[in-house]
């Protein structure tokens, strides 16, 4: 009976599911290549922990191998519905306080840095500290762009929709929720996954993408329908993010909101320093600040400040008996 042990916590209620114990060692190599050997020799184990008895269908993972990069605190490989993503805000400001939790960073002036190696790049995360406690997390996303303004494409049901390609560590494709006449807060969650998935397969089909310095990274991770609200004051803004297999972000999706705020400065709804706030659907709030200008490739970029709160909902170990005919998970939707 083999046993995998897990932390599980929540960011803006976006579940992450830590792996503690379980997985065998991975061959030495840069942190795309674990990813690639863990996608291609152990995606048994993802499936396991991600689908049900023991996950859902939108369950998200975090698995932590041993680091590549000089300066790397901890290096880690996130984990979905549909496989292996490259960035994820959520899970690194949950990452962030475990590290400080399990003591591996140091903690000084009230405020602990952690240096995660993620697969989109090195991501620097600072935890306050308040009370003895960690509390607010920030973390210093990839350089940020916008890979096409202004495509249109052919949805079914839906007609011509007009929506931008931003990468944040991921791409997404971007889109006023009213284009498919959606309103937050009065259309069912269910609605805006059919709406969200569908424009995630036409523009994927549509436009061809590429990244400056790897071309792992060149996929389109999914769909982010936010509302009308333009970013030129500080009203929040919301937006809901539909990625992987019709999977559903809880939180208001970390590297989405630094893909949001690329497109925001390239608009000229948000300046250098100016702080907007981003709701998800059920009402978690991360904040997001543009500190800097700078290149990615041929594209102009921006890096961003996210900062959310991160807590803990239990640790399980699971087992697997080999005579279980579920033992490998399944899914219902």
């Amino acid at each position: 009976m083999d046993q995998l042990t897990v932390i599980d916590m929540h960011t803006g209620g976006e579940p992450l599911r830590i792996i503690t114990g379980g997985y065998p060692d991975l061959p030495a190599g840069t942190i795309l290549q674990k990813r690639g050997y863990v996608r291609d020799h152990l995606d048994h184990l993802r499936k396991i922990l991600m689908f049900e008895p023991r996950g859902h269908t939108d369950q998200y993972g975090a698995l932590l191998v041993k680091p590549d990069l000089p300066g790397a605190d901890i290096a880690v490989l996130f984990m979905h519905n549909e496989g292996y993503s490259t960035m994820c805000g959520h899970a690194v400001i949950a990452l962030g306080r475990y590290a400080v939790d399990q003591g591996l960073v140091k903690v000084e002036n009230n405020n602990a840095r952690v240096k995660i190696e993620c697969p989109c790049g090195m991501v620097v995360v600072d935890v306050a500290i308040r009370d003895g406690k960690p509390a607010d997390v920030s973390f210093e996303s990839v350089p940020s762009f916008v890979f096409r303004r202004d495509e249109r494409v052919e949805v079914s049901d839906y007609g011509e929709i007009d929506f931008d390609i931003a990468y944040g560590g991921a791409f997404y494709a971007l889109v006023k929720a009213s284009h498919f006449g959606l309103r937050f807060g009065h259309d069912p969650v269910s609605e805006f996954i059919e709406a969200g998935d569908r424009l995630a397969k036409a523009a994927a089909q549509s436009v061809r993408l590429s990244h400056p310095e790897f071309d792992e990274l060149a996929f389109l991770y999914g769909s982010i329908l936010v509302d009308d609200v333009e970013g030129t004051d500080n009203k929040p803004t919301q937006n809901i993010c539909i990625f992987a297999d019709r999977q559903v972000d809880r939180s208001p999706t970390g590297s989405g909101v630094t893909a949001r705020l690329a497109t925001m400065h390239a608009r000229g709804q948000v300046g250098l320093g100016e702080t907007r706030e981003f709701e998800s659907f059920i009402g978690t709030k991360f904040t997001g600040k543009i500190i800097r200008r700078t290149r990615c490739g041929e594209f102009p970029a921006v890096t961003v400040l996210v900062s959310g709160r991160a807590y803990y909902t239990g640790r399980s170990v699971f087992t697997v008996e080999d005579e279980d005919p579920l033992s490998g998970g399944f899914l219902v939707r």
